[in-house]
């Protein structure tokens, strides 16, 4: 059974959260704050976690940073009622796979569950490449089966998303992807939505992978199209 871990402190949500996720089949812990959240985390091994921001002794933005830095890599959902889009610039840096804003329909957040667990089962997907096989762009290489990307020479910390949605473009082989094209396959959405959420990680991948982010000789902007991967 598919384990989910909610980081939650608002009783009344982490219970409406269990219950719906339980419907669904997913068996289901809480931690009310984030200290029991990573403990738990290392304790009980969940397949994904959703986290809230708002938790009153480890914020969820520390709790996902100690998350990363220990080297867990178990996918992370954040519930937030911040809409800025530098908070959820912020939460992608530190590794967070999506975000939900507060309030938010029962359904949308079961998608975007099944969605990011999709994703995590699925790994070699879509044609993504066979085991041995390893690809190449200027001075990165990415060895697909070990997840591991390399520039000059030197392991490139990825999160889960931006690895996935490299790899994405490397398939395309120069071919441009719409966002909609890279939502769908990456993050699971079904439907166009309002959202910058690729355009954030195409710009973390370009700050981590090209020599240059403003001027990116690589990961290229297709004007009123999307994106594509020059080598």
């Amino acid at each position: 059974m598919t384990r989910v871990l909610v980081v939650e402190d608002n009783a009344d949500l982490a219970y409406g959260l269990r219950n719906n996720l339980e419907i669904e089949g997913y068996e289901v812990r809480v931690a009310e704050n984030g200290e029991t959240g990573l403990a738990r985390t290392r304790e009980w091994g969940p397949d994904l976690i959703i986290l809230d921001l708002m938790l009153p002794d480890l914020d969820g933005y520390r709790v996902l940073q100690q998350l990363r830095k220990s080297g867990v890599t178990t996918p992370v959902l954040i519930l937030t009622a911040r809409a800025e889009e530098s908070d959820k610039v912020l939460g992608f840096r530190l590794g967070a796979d999506d975000y939900v804003t507060k309030p938010f329909g029962v359904m949308e957040l079961l998608a975007r569950v099944e969605a990011i667990l999709r994703r995590a089962r699925l790994p070699l997907a879509a044609g993504e490449a066979e085991d041995g096989d390893v690809e190449r762009f200027g001075s990165v290489v990415v060895d697909v089966p070990s997840r591991t990307v390399l520039r000059n020479g030197t392991e490139v910390s990825l999160t889960p998303k931006e690895l996935d949605l490299l790899l994405a473009l490397l398939r395309r082989r120069g071919a441009v992807a719409s966002r909609l094209d890279l939502q769908m396959e990456v993050w699971g959405h079904r439907a166009a939505v309002v959202t910058r959420t690729v355009d954030t990680h195409i710009a973390e991948l370009r700050r981590k992978l090209e020599a240059e982010p403003s001027a990116p000789r690589h990961i290229l902007t297709v004007h009123k199209a999307g994106y594509r991967l020059q080598a």
